[in-house]
């Protein structure tokens, strides 16, 4: 029993030797290398870029005619709905007639009446002209005649006139629509009288296809374009933001003012925008977009890669050890779309455009060039930013 215990106790003082020895060792760390990060960049280069420039502006109708009464009259129909789009020469309103084709009776009538009494009046001259020649009747009965048959053809003359007149009156009754459009809210019901003494305005058409939209630049502004625009009616196009849909129509620009308002030192000018499902109305507030030049030549970026701090505006590019590099920039012309770098890069950087919040300084990168489809021009062909040429 005693022999058992001292070779137990043997045992265990062993193990705790080994325990001790063991816990002096220091364990072996491993180091994990961070893997390279995946991002995408585009290739700059400085090339001619479509310049546009924005302004705000309001539309207008290219058209708006007020529809009256021409003739008196109680008003017996109405052909529209209110707000309706009707075309040229549809019919909107109808006036009572009676009045009118009475007198257009009358007065072919009276025509008929003089015509009867002409032919008696040829016939007149006719039989008297071989006596007065023989001497067998007086001169002065056949000139009588042959003065009442120029008198008779001259009625006739008045006959026509008048005719034509009561067509016309006619005619006004039933009120058609002077242009293509949409028509406002009737200002009369069927049964008012109207025309009475006035021209009764009964409703208005405006035009909105094309509809124009005004803005005003500043003279400096007005000046450049028209120095540097290659096109006599560069394009143009708006653009309404709203909470139901954005919507972007196009145009050209075909007007310009001829005088500077002296109180805001700007320009009116207007561009013809086509709205052929009457998307945007008369007074809406649009931002209107006006094609400059594309014959000179930026380094192009878009804005969202350009990060700012205390030191500036930078960009991160890929460096020859496809490392990420900090470049800081000074910045030009921008727009929406696209700022122009004046200085810091260079034809050929690849400018990091993806992951932008996970990159640092000295990052490895794993990158993929997207340059024909995020690049500028890709930009500009996917908006419709790039003019035709014409």
């Amino acid at each position: 029993m005693n022999h058992y215990k001292k070779v137990l106790n043997s045992v265990i003082f062993s193990s705790l030797i080994l325990l001790v020895g063991c816990s002096d060792e220091k364990p072996k760390q491993i180091k994990r290398e961070i893997p390279p990060l995946a991002v995408n960049t585009i290739t700059v280069k400085k090339e001619a870029t479509p310049i546009w420039k924005q302004y705000t502006g309001t539309t207008k109708a290219s058209s708006s005619q007020e529809v009256r009464a021409r003739v008196s009259g109680i008003l017996q129909e109405i052909y529209f709905k209110d707000g309706q789009k009707v075309e040229k020469g549809q019919k909107l309103f109808k006036i009572e007639q009676a009045k009118y084709l009475a007198s257009l009776n009358a007065t072919k009538a009276k025509k008929a009446q003089d015509e009867a009494s002409l032919k008696l009046s040829l016939a007149d001259v006719a039989r008297y002209k071989p006596l007065v020649e023989e001497g067998l009747a007086p001169r002065a009965t056949l000139e009588q005649y042959e003065a009442q048959k120029a008198g008779l053809e001259a009625a006739i003359q008045g006959d026509i006139a008048e005719i034509n007149r009561a067509k016309l009156e006619l005619s006004y009754t039933i009120i058609k629509a002077p242009i293509s459009g949409r028509v406002s809210a009737r200002h009369v019901d069927v049964g008012n009288l109207v025309g009475q003494g006035e021209s009764t305005l009964l409703t208005t058409i405006t035009k909105v296809d094309p509809i124009y939209a005004y803005f005003s630049p500043s003279q400096d502004d007005a000046r450049l374009f028209q120095k540097y625009r290659n096109k006599e009616h560069p394009d143009a196009y708006i653009e309404v933001n709203g909470s139901m849909e954005d919507i972007r129509l196009d145009g050209f620009v075909d007007f310009a003012d001829n005088r500077v308002d002296s109180l805001t030192s700007t320009i009116s000018m207007r561009a013809t925008i086509k709205n052929p499902h009457a998307k945007v109305l008369s007074g809406t507030f649009v931002y209107v977009n006006i094609f400059i030049n594309d014959k000179y030549k930026f380094l192009m970026i878009p804005p969202e890669v350009i990060f700012s701090d205390q030191l500036g505006k930078f960009v991160y590019i890929v460096d020859e050890k496809e490392q990420a590099k900090r470049v800081d920039i000074k910045t030009g012309y921008s727009q929406r779309l696209y700022v122009s770098v004046e200085s810091g890069l260079k034809d050929g950087d690849k400018v990091i455009i993806s992951s932008l919040v996970k990159v640092k300084e000295g990052r490895k990168l794993s990158t993929t060039d997207v340059t024909s489809t995020h690049g500028i021009k890709a930009i500009l062909k996917t908006n419709n930013l790039v003019p035709t040429k014409k």
